[in-house]
């Protein structure tokens, strides 16, 4: 069977948390190529010219990623929706022109988890602006800034990149 199984699942130590404190976006059509080793793990991502991508640092607790599975036993389909929700704080000008931007285009994104991991999503078909909102907030406490989602569909999960190459691959 071409699906055999290649390993299973232990419990290890307590030691994951949750959270996400930046992403780095890019224009899809920018990236010319995605290099994986054996295990699928991205070590290599080659983009047009000196396109590298761009750094949105995040407000602690804040935003999140999540990828679903969806599956059809009827239709023997199964693909991935890959759900990136942030926050950016402080609404200005600048601030409204850059989500502008990053709506009218097709992005792929490495998301940085507080694990210390870095993983790619939109590989394939990238991923668009789906959702967002802009509020001032009522109480001086309150959140003055930005909610947005992006979304992608992909025939893989998620793929991992190596820590190493992020440097490489970043503006500023």
């Amino acid at each position: 069977m071409s699906c055999a199984l290649t390993q299973g699942y232990t419990l290890g130590c307590r030691d994951s948390v949750g959270g996400i404190p930046e992403v780095r976006f890019i224009e899809f059509n920018n990236v010319t190529g995605v290099a994986l080793n054996a295990s699928f793990l991205v070590t290599g991502i080659t983009t047009t010219g000196s396109t590298k991508f761009w750094r949105y640092q995040l407000p602690k607790q804040t935003s999140q990623f999540t990828q679903t599975d969806n599956a059809s036993e009827e239709n023997g389909t199964i693909f991935y929706q890959q759900d990136l929700q942030i926050v950016l704080n402080k609404m200005t000008a600048t601030l409204r022109n850059e989500l502008l931007l990053l709506g009218r285009n097709r992005l792929m994104a490495i998301v940085s988890d507080r694990n210390g991991a870095f993983w790619l999503l939109g590989s394939r078909n990238g991923m668009y602006l789906s959702a967002g909102t802009a509020q001032t907030g009522t109480a001086m406490g309150d959140r003055n800034g930005y909610d947005v989602t992006f979304t992608g569909m992909e025939e893989i999960p998620m793929l991992s990149v190596s820590p190493g190459i992020i440097a490489a691959l970043t503006n500023v």
